[in-house]
């Protein structure tokens, strides 16, 4: 792992007055498990205040930029601020390698679990940005590396979640709501994966998994609609 914070300053595009708020918002709780003495603490109440950070600026934003009704733009916003969308541009900044990762985590091969590590370091990253220079460059920071991603969603109309999108199908075709049922939950309460199978009336379609209900939900209707080709 490459822990040269000063270059993942570089990285993300802002540079620190405390370098330790950054340092904070790349400590994996496992790295502790090893490191018992370890002077930083993981990253968990970083990642509660850097996703209420981040959810004001995209609410924000989308409230003075748009008109259209409160639906559509919560539709806009839940498809800037989910999981795989934050993962895939910490994957892009490089967040991982600079992660403080148990041996167990940094050998994963699990992709679901390195995006949730990843989702939530973005958060975090954005809660150091604020307590180090406060709401401005913070907004500054999640406007240049999310928001700017908004006109394709719009354009693609890729904040149609797979859920909805298997819901409306199963009611145009078979007349039939989808429901959902938990089958498993294993992990730790801070790290727990669920899986839960979509059922049409009596019929499970498909399985998902995630580490929330709703992100296994998501997944398991995404898994339907390739299932029934539709």
């Amino acid at each position: 792992m490459d822990r040269n914070i000063k270059k993942f300053e570089d990285n993300i595009g802002v540079h620190f007055k405390n370098i330790e708020f950054l340092r904070n918002a790349l400590v994996h709780r496992s790295y502790l498990n090893e490191h018992k003495n370890f002077a930083v603490d993981h990253n968990e109440r970083l990642e509660f205040l850097g996703d209420a950070v981040l959810e004001l600026a995209v609410t924000s934003y989308l409230y003075r930029h748009y008109s259209q009704p409160e639906g559509v733009l919560t539709n806009w916003r839940s498809s800037l601020v989910n999981g795989d969308r934050l993962a895939e541009l910490a994957e892009e900044l490089g967040v991982y390698n600079f992660l403080y990762l148990s041996k167990g985590e940094a050998q994963d091969k699990n992709k679901k679990a390195r995006q949730y590590i990843l989702a939530n370091a973005f958060e975090a990253i954005v809660g150091a940005i604020y307590l180090d220079q406060g709401f401005r460059v913070a907004e500054k920071f999640v406007k240049e590396k999310l928001i700017i991603q908004l006109g394709r969603i719009i354009q693609e109309k890729s904040y149609i979640d797979a859920k909805s999108r298997f819901q409306e199908r199963a009611q145009e075709v078979l007349s039939v709501t989808p429901h959902y049922k938990v089958l498993s939950e294993s992990g730790p309460d801070h790290n727990k994966k669920f899986v839960i199978g979509v059922f049409l009336e009596k019929d499970m379609v498909a399985k998902g998994e995630g580490y929330s209900k709703q992100e296994a939900q998501i997944d398991a209707a995404a898994n339907a609609l390739k299932k029934k080709k539709w």
